[in-house]
């Protein structure tokens, strides 16, 4: 089904709110996850449904406005001025189909909602790292979690969607309806029109044996060494990470861990409890947990592993990926960034990746980054440092770990980068194809430059 809304029609005929600096409401409607930017768009569409995100699209074609769009505003990267802001947090639909193994949820729908949808029936979604994360932001940017080794990214398993391109057209995008667009926007990211709503494969998936270990300063060294050496061994029904943490003084969190810098090893196994053991013996010898967190648990449970925060904060990251990681990459990520290093960093962060990661999706998508070992993350809270301060410290960590890193990393973790360096994630023949689609279907940049593709 494709529709179309007059580009002269007024935002009267949004269904939900229409709201202006000054307005009541206007605030919390354009409030987001990263609190470094104040979000000050002329005009916020509180859309309702996708002919609501239609209508915001075509006033914003006919004023000359850019157009921006919004769920949690976790990939908020600026101010929006100017701007009409499409905040899609209440199209908040799920249906999960147990025959198809499939999840269609909308666009302000968190991965958490689909976690606890999917669950009864014996199924898992390809959920990130927090649950509290939007579903179509992340799967946009490819999608890396927990059970990424296993099934690949998230973009790599989208049957559809609904799209409203810069024409107010809402477009159904399959295969064979739209196969450019479906290319581009799995792993392209934004630019080419704003998703109302997402279809998906669901895994069937039930528990997982996981969590974290956690080790104090002093062994930083011998856990990294020991981790770059023993990841790369393992199955791919195991995905790890280890994260350099600088851990705030804060009373929800376990006693162990607060005010501390700790090494936290991130463990899941989707094979048997005994079996995922086994593989983690050789780092549970390393040195002494300060806390081990890993056990059986069911799905639902998976933010155990990460434990990433849930409250709206000012962030500053940046992030890249591996080649390779030799010992001498460990080291410079220590002197960078470890415990006798006095820099503002909250986390410095190494995925391993690998696994169904490294191969193509079944039918082809913009994904970037497959031919990277591991994801390299950095974020610091700006609370207290300035940004500038923040800044320099998560730029020397990427300089230091610049001779063996990849040119091409993964979207969603590049964090507050330049156009150049996000031009630079696909190679020529893609860069060119994603620049033809996008000017294809938005020839005047109505969306901005969210992501630049060139």
């Amino acid at each position: 089904m494709t529709a179309m809304i007059d580009h002269h029609d007024s935002l009267s005929r949004v269904a939900g709110p229409v709201l202006r600096p000054g307005d009541e409401g206007y605030a919390e409607e354009v409030a987001g996850f990263n609190a470094t930017h104040l979000p000050a768009p002329a005009v916020v569409v509180g859309a309702t449904c996708a002919e609501d995100v239609a209508a915001a699209v075509a006033h914003a074609a006919a004023t000359g406005c850019k157009v921006a769009v919004q769920a949690t505003g976790h990939g908020l990267l600026d101010e929006l001025f100017g701007t009409v802001l499409v905040s899609t947090k209440r199209l908040t639909g799920v249906t999960v189909d147990p025959v198809a193994r499939t999840a269609r949820v909308g666009a302000g729908v968190r991965w958490r909602e689909v976690i606890d949808a999917a669950a009864p029936h014996g199924l898992a979604p390809l959920n990130g790292s927090s649950s509290h994360v939007g579903v179509v932001g992340y799967t946009t940017g490819g999608g890396l979690g927990p059970m990424a080794r296993r099934f690949g990214f998230a973009a790599d398993h989208v049957r559809r969607f609904t799209l409203v391109t810069a024409d107010a057209r809402i477009r159904d995008v399959t295969p064979e309806t739209e196969p450019d667009l479906f290319w581009a926007v799995r792993g392209g990211k934004g630019n080419f029109g704003i998703i109302t709503e997402i279809e998906f494969d669901l895994m069937p998936v039930t528990r997982f044996y996981g969590g974290a270990v956690a080790f104090g300063a002093a062994d930083a060294a011998a856990v990294l060494h020991a981790w770059r050496e023993w990841a790369p061994t393992l199955p791919e029904d195991t995905t790890t990470s280890v994260a350099l943490l600088r851990v705030p003084p804060d009373p929800a969190l376990p006693e162990p861990l607060r005010g501390r810098f700790v090494v936290a090893l991130r463990f899941a196994h989707l094979g048997p409890a005994d079996e995922g053991a086994a593989l983690l013996a050789p780092m549970r010898t390393v040195a002494e947990p300060v806390l081990d967190m890993v056990a059986d648990l069911p799905y639902a449970a998976v933010d155990a592993v990460h434990m990433d925060p849930t409250d709206p904060m000012p962030v500053w990251d940046r992030g890249g990926a591996l080649r390779e990681l030799p010992a001498e990459a460990v080291d410079a990520l220590l002197a960078t960034a470890g415990p006798d290093v006095d820099v503002p960093l909250a986390m410095v962060e190494l995925r391993l990746l690998g696994g169904a990661v490294g191969r193509p999706a079944e039918i082809p998508n913009a994904v970037s980054g497959r031919e990277a070992a591991f994801s390299l993350y950095t974020l610091g809270v700006l609370a207290g440092p300035p940004v500038e301060v923040v800044a320099a410290s998560t730029a020397a960590v990427l300089e230091a770990m610049r001779p063996w890193a990849c040119a091409r990393g993964l979207v969603n973790l590049l964090g507050q980068a330049g156009p150049a360096r996000v031009a630079a994630l696909w190679d020529d023949a893609d860069r060119a194809r994603l620049r033809s689609i996008r000017e294809g279907v938005d020839p005047t940049g109505l969306f901005g430059t969210n992501v630049v593709i060139g």
